[in-house]
């Protein structure tokens, strides 16, 4: 099995070193690593050929979340197509080898795997990653849609694995896409008939302590994502979800003596629950506020009309003609 590692980056440098370092010390290496660069302003490219790395480079008002990981999987020959962000670092030398472990089962098609908080993180972020990211290894298909609600198509590609055959059966990430291209890829293998897994022992060191606004920022996103991706919507709707994990905090850092984080944990709730329902009914905004809402402004310049739009096309008419063959 050849497993390709795919690395979007912008001004990445301070991260290589160690992130390409750990990749090259897995049990099972990688056939190769191609770092898709959105045209930094640091040393990330020629840190990245200094690694041993292919590199290829996207103008950064074109980047897309989804369009620009579907050029990027052109550009590889793995039979398995691993997405990491530039952040985060593999915590052992058996992560490759865990991540595709799964596909020893031919119905799944994509694994994700579990994020460790960073050490120096605040109480709320590591609380947070721990909550969504358990020790406990889930198998998900569509018949377990009563169990799990909206969390049946959770999945992030700050680690994941993909099938590149089903990958391009199922015409790639959806393009464009501000934000959860891997939540959406992962519907589209469950409710085309596949299993996908999360394996907590396929780990990474990962976490983010956002500001207010940036929280805000994000879930406007995220918001703007399911709007634009409402079919599943069908299947259950992420405000439930929403409900659980806050509810789940507060009863964490009750327990845990945590008091004086509540004021933080209920800016943050409200800060989440508004960028998402202003995300939600971004129709509604000019593109100017939509601009400043998002952590993404130039996607809403290029929307419908970028490069990453045309070559998404392209992607899908030759997954199309693989499928046929």
């Amino acid at each position: 099995m050849k497993v390709s590692v795919i690395l979007p980056t912008l001004n990445a440098e301070k991260y290589l070193v160690n992130l390409i370092g750990k990749l090259q010390e897995q049990t099972l290496r990688p056939h190769e690593i191609l770092v898709v660069d959105s045209r930094s302003d640091d040393g990330t490219l020629l840190m990245a050929k200094r690694l041993g790395a292919k590199v290829m480079s996207v103008e950064r008002k074109d980047f897309d979340h989804g369009g620009t990981r579907n050029l990027a999987a052109q550009k590889t020959t793995g039979d398995v197509l691993v997405y990491m962000t530039q952040d985060a670092v593999p915590q052992h030398d058996r992560f490759i080898e865990e991540i595709v472990a799964p596909f020893a089962d031919t119905k799944v098609a994509a694994v994700c795997g579990r994020q460790i908080a960073r050490a120096e993180s605040n109480v709320l972020e590591r609380m947070t990653r721990d909550i969504n990211y358990p020790e406990l290894y889930i198998h998900k298909t569509l018949a377990d849609l009563d169990r799990f609600g909206i969390k049946l198509f959770f999945f992030t590609n700050v680690c994941s694995a993909i099938r590149r055959d089903v990958f391009l059966q199922l015409g790639g990430f959806p393009a464009p896409i501000i934000l959860n291209e891997d939540m959406m890829i992962a519907a589209k293998c469950i409710t085309n008939g596949y299993a996908v897994v999360y394996n907590p022992r396929a780990s990474v060191i990962h976490s983010h302590d956002y500001s207010l606004k940036k929280q805000f920022k994000r879930n406007f996103d995220i918001g703007v994502s399911m709007r634009m991706n409402e079919w599943i919507f069908q299947y259950a709707r992420a405000e439930k979800e929403g409900g659980r994990l806050v509810s789940e905090q507060l009863g964490r850092l009750w327990k845990q003596g945590n008091w004086t984080w509540i004021p933080r944990w209920i800016a943050e709730a409200g800060a989440k629950y508004v960028g998402y329902r202003f995300g939600v009914s971004y129709k509604k905004l000019p593109v100017r506020i939509r601009r400043k809402f998002s952590m993404h402004p130039d996607f809403w310049l290029n929307y419908d009309k970028s490069q990453i739009v045309r070559e998404a096309v392209i992607f899908k008419a030759e997954a199309q003609s693989v499928s046929n063959h």
